[in-house]
């Protein structure tokens, strides 16, 4: 993580992070800034470069840092601080998560963005806004990360980034590396700022509005941003790509498909109910016992135990034909509805933020000021989904038609005992919500220190608290159940909550007799309008609920930071900070009560998370010339850092970081690190109240365990369990999972060796200027925190030599439950997976005279060699680069001439092909299914026309409206699983809006 600072006033102009100046410490910026750069540079001394508490009279840092100028994200078509970062050129191409996962259970909830740096994950990656953490914030217990909504725009001067560990500069978390939010300073005037992006095809809009103002006096000053901003829904109907989710198989001799034609349509079947492709989901469905009928189109047999309604039918189940049972295909069933199109692609969202900074000088001299931020952002965002229902009516139950009394089976019910029939409804639209508060505070005070000779200080304590509210809609399993209880209903009883049975005869809930003030309404007549989802709106009322849960994040901190000189050596000044910190973080996340009770039907349940941590720090770092001016070495220095830190909730901890800077020559510079980081176990790692979920009990190891090919561990364990060799599993397994702090999770630890070279030779006049830079990093995670899974638990417990005596996992499984030998198992956040990650960065910059314009090329190229991980030290490590979602390439490069007032730009983003056949373990000269990606580019043209008060910028990006690779459905093994939305992988790499149009407008008073 890279912070740059300023001297007195704690700004670093714009400029400053451009041209040559940048070049020398960065890896090169990915969008370059104004030609007048490096004049200003000059001018400019004594700053903080981010990784970094030292001011340095040079850039000379040995870290690589790439540096983002927001008026080029402006001229690029970025939208917001957060689209700015999620971009390839600042992630290589990692997975990030964004709106796309608004159907998913994710860190942060639905509508949390965030930014994950060489794809090791947003928890090991630290968000900055001027050298300061930004806490994490989102709904739901695991918020663990930085939500980018949260982050100002306008007022934006730069983005800086280290992708390097620096946890010896800034703390836990900063693993992957570290990015910093600098803001403008010295704003006089106001400027108001308007964006709309508009796709080609409906859908997705988006609209930014913002005012930055700011004046000063002679020793005060004060500034700040006022910003809306909006995205619209953009639906699954809102693109051709995504309104028919296929299997997308191919048969790998000729091609062809070989998807499940539709005997009805005679076309490749859709199936958007889940997005998972070809799986049995199901809707307009009856689930009965195994009965003679009449088949659909494309069944085979006479004996089915799936129906579809089809009043044409008279014989063996009249009204209804036959879709499943014995040996007929499962995709005979229905399975597509025009509502699913209305489900969410990318989550629609509005955020309103603030974000206001000011300083007073004590003295005259400026020796020592204080200083004040304030951030506040509101993020509304929301949702549509789809549900089908499951509906099950008890067997002889008053709202069942004689010709289906008694025809029901064992379906395992959560609303009634005994058999029953089952209706697969097609539901219809859901909707989710998340309405958030965010606000962070700052005030402190800095200056020179007056006994100490050029030391300086700077003390801030700091309050950020986030408070957000989720709703989702859920089906209540005790009003569904007592709905679909029913008794005739007594004479004169209230007729609202009586409706006719199947028979005429009108019925009631059960519960209304011994609980008036229930006012249940009874379900709706078992018959082909309810299978196909009409359904009586004030049923609907009853039984499906808004459920409502709070999530409160607050963290309170306390900075010492102070540097300077310290004595001399010939080659320059020795130069130390130190510094202390205290933080103290606490969430309190407060489920819906049907949701802590487990009342919503076929959904898990959620207990609140509640906990807290507080963390004591003191650091240091240092910075000496060891030689200069001499022949073949123009400069060596050496920097060193150090922090020592002491949790509550684990204990204490070192980091520690090297590093060296060597210029051969003028035109060459050579620098390297190496450290250790760590991150903290989030909160909700700690402390997540404990979420039950469940295992088919075809999980349970010792089911039928006498079958030949059963491991001789299974056996001789079941066996002590006193279980028969035949022994039948009847009940599901149940998976509790929650936060290790019971159990001792700790932190996780790291090293980091980068190592690089910066070439700039002096060119002949005319020919322009040209930098180069190649930068090696390699970094270990061990410990990581991460849950094992129930599957894995099992299987390693049960195939144990010591299993209950000794083996490890054996802990987290329970002993079989009296009567039924149910098993428990306890999955909580543990330290137990590692990861290495490695490659090389390479960036480019030239720039020249071209015409009567000046011309700008820059590259950023990434390159991994590993990106592996594994879950227990014992296992070898499972290489992911170049798989599906993880490139082992990507390139980020735009071109820019400038003319007077005149700006023109091409972008060019390319992401490598991947293919993910040997990780999942599957022969693409024999599987039909598709699991490889071509290589993906995208291309932006835009044109910008700024004087002094005034510009417009309009462009168009993707231009070629390039959509998204397909895969195959059902691309699932031991190492990884991948989702789709439409055909398409779920990755952030990936154009979901299509071509679009962007102007922005911007007007300074």
């Amino acid at each position: 993580m890279t912070n740059y600072r300023v001297s007195k006033s704690g700004t670093l102009r714009t400029a400053l992070l451009t041209g040559a100046a940048a070049m020398v410490l960065t890896s090169f910026p990915a969008m370059a800034q104004s030609s007048q750069a490096s004049s200003e540079a000059e001018s400019l001394k004594e700053i903080v470069v981010v990784g970094s508490r030292l001011r340095r009279d040079v850039f000379n840092s040995p870290s690589p840092v790439q540096v983002i100028n927001r008026e080029e994200s402006v001229l690029a078509g970025m939208v917001s601080t957060g689209d700015l970062l999620q971009q390839s050129g600042v992630t290589s191409g990692s997975g990030q998560l964004n709106n796309a996962f608004g159907g998913f259970v994710t860190n942060g909830g639905p509508g949390a963005n965030s930014v994950s740096l060489r794809g090791l994950g947003s928890g090991r990656t630290l968000v900055l806004i001027n050298g300061r953490r930004v806490m994490p914030s989102g709904t739901r217990g695991s918020v663990g990360a930085t939500d980018l909504n949260t982050l100002p725009n306008a007022i934006v001067e730069r983005v800086e980034i280290l992708r390097e560990g620096a946890s010896s500069v800034y703390g836990s978390d900063a693993i992957a590396g570290v990015i910093n939010i600098v803001t403008q300073k010295n704003i006089e005037g106001v400027t108001a700022e308007g964006q709309f992006t508009r796709p080609f095809d409906n859908g997705g809009e988006q609209a930014r509005a913002s005012l930055v103002g700011g004046t000063s006096g002679d020793r005060w000053q004060i500034a700040g941003s006022l910003e809306y901003f909006q995205q619209k829904n953009l639906t699954l109907a809102d693109r051709d790509w995504t309104r028919c989710n296929l299997d997308y198989q191919r048969n790998p001799t000729t091609g062809a498909s070989v998807d499940f034609v539709d005997p009805i349509t005679g076309q490749p079947k859709c199936y958007p109910i889940t997005g998972t492709g070809s799986n049995g989901v199901t809707i307009n469905t009856l689930g009965t016992a195994s009965i003679t009928g009449v088949g659909a189109l494309g069944s085979v047999g006479t004996a089915f135990n799936r129906w579809r309604p089809n009043s044409a039918v008279t014989t063996g189940l009249p009204g209804f034909e036959g879709v499943g049972g014995g040996s007929n295909n499962i995709n005979v069933r229905d399975t597509f509805d025009p509502r699913t199109l209305n489900r969410s692609l990318l989550s629609p969202v509005k955020t309103y933020n603030f974000f206001g900074q000011a300083s007073y000088e004590l003295d005259e001299e400026g020796a020592s000021e204080v200083y004040a931020e304030f951030l506040y952002n509101r993020r509304e965002s929301w949702q549509t989904g789809y549900r089908q229902l499951s509906l099950d009516y008890p067997n002889t139950s008053p709202l069942v038609p004689a010709n289906l009394q008694g025809r029901g089976t064992a379906f395992g019910s959560l609303l009634h005992t005994g058999p029953g029939l089952r209706a697969f409804i097609g539901f219809g639209n859901d909707r989710s919500e998340q309405e958030i508060d965010f606000y962070k505070g700052t005030t402190g005070v800095r200056g020179d220190l007056k006994f100490v000779p050029n030391w300086r200080y700077d003390f801030n304590v700091s309050h950020a608290n986030s408070e957000g509210s989720y709703l989702q809609q859920s089906f209540l399993t005790d009003k569904t159940s007592n709905s679909v209880n029913v008794v005739t209903a007594p004479a004169g009883f209230n007729s609202a909550l009586v409706r006719p049975g199947a028979n005429g005869v009108g019925v009631t809930c059960a519960v209304n007799l011994t609980n008036p003030a229930e006012n249940c309404i009874p379900a709706p007549v078992l018959n082909s309008q309810t299978i196909g989802g009409v359904l009586p709106q004030d049923w609907v009322n009853y039984m499906f609920r808004d459920v409502v849960g709070n999530t409160k994040f607050r963290e309170n901190t306390a900075t010492l930071n102070m540097d300077g000189p310290i004595f001399e050596l010939p080659a320059g000044m020795v130069q130390m900070a130190i510094g202390a910190e205290y933080r103290e973080s606490k969430i309190n996340d407060t489920p819906d009560p049907n949701s802590v009770r487990g009342n919503l039907l076929n959904l898990t349940t959620s207990a609140p998370t509640r906990g807290k941590d507080n963390v004591y720090e003191i650091f240091s770092e240092v910075e000496v010339p060891l030689l200069k001016d001499l022949p073949l070495v123009e400069e060596l220095t050496f920097t060193g850092s150090g922090r020592y830190t002491e949790y509550d909730s684990y204990g204490s901890d070192w980091t520690y970081k090297v590093g060296g800077n060597y210029r051969p020559a003028k035109w060459m510079a050579i620098r390297s690190t190496f450290g250790t980081s760590f991150r903290a176990p989030a909160l909700y790692e700690q402390f997540l109240g404990t979420t039950s979920g469940f295992l088919s009990s075809q999980a349970d190891p010792c089911n039928n365990y006498g079958a030949a090919g059963v491991n001789a561990n299974v056996k001789a364990n079941c066996a002590a369990e006193g279980l028969s060799p035949n022994y039948s599993a009847t009940q599901s397994v149940q998976v509790n999972s929650g936060g290790g702090r019971a159990a001792g999770v700790e932190a996780e630890t790291s090293e980091n060796f980068a190592i690089g070279t910066v070439i700039q030779p002096e060119l002949p006049d005319g020919m322009g200027e040209f930098s180069f830079a190649l930068d090696y990093f390699d970094i270990k995670i061990d410990n990581s925190v991460t849950r094992i899974g129930g599957t894995e638990i099992l299987s390693r417990c049960y195939n144990s030599v010591e299993f209950r005596s000794g083996a490890p996992l054996c802990r987290l499984v329970s002993a079989r439950e009296a009567g039924t030998n149910r098993l428990i198992i306890s999955d909580s956040y543990t330290n137990i997976a590692s990861s290495i990650t490695t490659g090389l960065d390479y960036n480019i910059r030239y720039e020249t005279e071209v015409g009567p314009g000046d011309v700008t090329i820059n590259g950023q190229l990434t390159q991994f060699f590993k990106q592996k991980s594994k879950t227990f030290p014992d296992q070898p490590y499972d290489e992911y680069n170049g798989t599906l979602n993880t490139p082992e390439y990507t390139l980020n490069a735009d071109l820019t001439y400038r003319y007077e007032n005149w700006k023109f730009r091409y972008g060019f983003e390319w992401i490598a092909s991947m293919d993910s056949y040997e990780l999942l373990g599957l022969n693409p000269a024999t599987d039909v299914r598709i699991a490889k990606v071509p290589s993906y580019d995208l291309h932006h043209f835009s044109v910008q026309y700024k004087t002094d008060d005034w510009g417009m910028t309009v462009g168009v990006r993707n231009a070629f409206d390039k959509e998204p690779p397909k895969i195959s459905s059902g691309l699932t093994g031991a190492k990884a699983s991948y989702s789709r939305v439409g055909n398409s992988p779920i990755y952030s790499g990936y154009d979901f809006y299509g071509r679009r149009v962007y102007v922005n407008v911007s007007k300074t008073f």
